[in-house]
């Protein structure tokens, strides 16, 4: 199916008006501490460190990569062969312990970072452009150290057998989500493309079964425009997507089970929201015009739920009250008394975006040596209690980078619209005030009004819009400013 792209209005293309844009993203990075160049050490670290031979060749394997078009920092190459009782699934990651010495330069930056930050005016990378666009990401036509698991799955989706080692790969092909749904839905799709399709598809059946849920998010990404600034896209995620999703997801859980059966590790995990949230949830769900039926099991509700629909940003909303507690939590001996991702609904851990994200490496060296029966590095086991805390501050600092500057970037569209009126969906409500997507440009904010109804429109007026701050100020529109607007839910 195809791509549906939502373009905002451009911000105006005033010379005066984008420069205060663009300084104010400027004077993001400084407000909040950002991490800026890095230090002479770390770069030559990652210009001149050579990983070990892995001593395993599986370059006559076609690896490709599937990721958004123009990438370049590729964490992953997949390759998918019909067997005698399924699918063998090979998953090669991109080999940063290898290139990152434990106790050097560029590890104690790395720690620093903790991942990469996405903004509107360039990301902020967790190493350097020259490791994770360059020497340690798996491009094209490029011989590269990578751990490579390989995953054998039975005629339903169900995984029978996992190990992970590290080998020399070249992948074939650098494929992107858009050409490669078109492809699918041509019927132009090769083996690999109509292979990915068959497992996705099983995985997501096999997510089902087991009680997994997510939150079917349209994606929203910020484009800049060279001739006329940054406008924000919105589009409801691909079918290849997801099911490239799923090879990932698959990866994480055989990562938790070696780690689990090695008694050492770091997992993914998530309470189960407990019985007020959820009473909670099926209360505002009920309000909204979309009960949920007592024999239907959470995750299979949210599976129903359109997101590509604007009247469904109110249940999506409420439904994030039951994704919380999310964290990081390392073990040596015993085994965690709650080792499960709720929204999984297994055990998970991050080990498939090393050059994004500082866990994964921690998570590799791991897996690599039980999957291997060696002892497991001494630097990853010893530093194994330090990650949770430097996670948590990372996350925390890139969300609010990300949503400061999109915060900045939705002032920007509504500049030129002060004093106007704007036809808004209210997303969700409290006595005296209301979170309002407007439906154009569909700008997020929130407004002080009383007993707004979540799921219903109502108009609004644009009373500020302040580039520098991001700041935004909505009003209830006045009795006389229009005919009264039917409220639908």
């Amino acid at each position: 199916m195809p791509s549906r792209h939502v373009s905002l209005p451009r911000v105006p293309t005033a010379a005066d008006e984008r420069a205060a844009l663009e300084q104010s993203l400027a004077a993001l990075r400084d407000e909040l501490e950002l991490p800026g160049e890095f230090s002479p050490e770390a770069l030559a670290e990652a210009a001149s460190t050579r990983p070990e031979d892995p001593g395993n060749d599986l370059r006559d394997i076609p690896f490709s990569t599937l990721d958004p078009l123009g990438s370049k920092d590729l964490d992953q190459a997949f390759h998918l062969t019909k067997s005698r009782r399924g699918v063998t699934v090979r998953y090669a990651i991109a080999d940063v312990p290898g290139f990152v010495r434990p106790g050097g330069a560029l590890d104690a930056e790395a720690r620093l970072r903790g991942q990469t930050i996405y903004l509107p005016d360039g990301s902020i990378p967790l190493h350097p452009r020259s490791l994770s666009e360059g020497r340690a990401s798996l491009l094209p036509a490029e011989e590269r150290p990578a751990y490579v698991w390989t995953i054998e799955l039975d005629a339903d989706g169900a995984q029978t057998d996992a190990r992970v080692e590290r080998a020399l790969i070249r992948s074939r092909a650098q494929r992107d989500y858009a050409s490669a749904q078109r492809e699918i839905d041509g019927g132009r799709a090769d083996e690999q493309l109509l292979l990915l399709r068959e497992v996705g598809e099983l995985r997501i059946a096999q997510e089902r079964a087991r009680g997994g849920a997510s939150l079917p998010m349209p994606e929203e990404e910020v484009v800049e425009d060279p001739a006329d600034g940054y406008r924000i896209e919105r589009r409801s995620v691909l079918p290849v997507e997801d099911w490239n999703a799923q090879l990932s997801l698959l990866t994480g859980m055989a990562a938790a089970e070696l780690m689990l059966a090695g008694g050492t590790g770091i997992l993914r995990t998530m309470p189960k929201p407990d019985e007020a949230a959820i009473a909670r949830f099926r209360s505002q769900v009920a309000a909204l015009g979309h009960p949920w039926a007592p024999d239907v099991e959470y995750g299979e509700f949210l599976h129903g739920i359109d997101g590509a629909a604007p009247e469904s940003v109110p249940l999506l909303q409420a439904a994030s009250a039951l994704f919380r507690g999310a964290g990081y939590t390392p073990f040596d001996g015993a085994v965690p008394e709650q080792p499960s991702q709720a929204a999984i609904a297994a055990p998970y851990a991050h080990v498939t975006a090393p050059l994004r994200r500082l866990v994964d490496r921690w998570g590799l060296a791991i897996c690599a040596a039980i999957s291997a029966g060696t002892p497991i590095p001494e630097w990853a086991r010893t530093s194994l209690p330090e990650l949770p805390e430097l996670m948590r501050a990372s996350t925390q600092r890139a969300s609010r980078a990300e949503a400061s500057a999109l915060d900045r970037i939705e002032a920007a569209l509504l500049a030129p619209s002060l004093g106007e009126l704007r036809t808004a969906l209210v997303v969700d409500a409290s006595p005296s005030r209301a979170r309002l997507l407007l439906d154009d440009p569909p700008v997020v904010a929130s407004a002080e009004i009383a007993d707004a109804t979540p799921g219903t429109r109502i108009e609004v007026r644009v009373t500020a819009a302040d580039i520098a701050t991001g700041r935004i100020s909505l009003s209830a529109a006045e009795a006389d400013d229009a005919e009264p607007l039917a409220a639908t839910a």
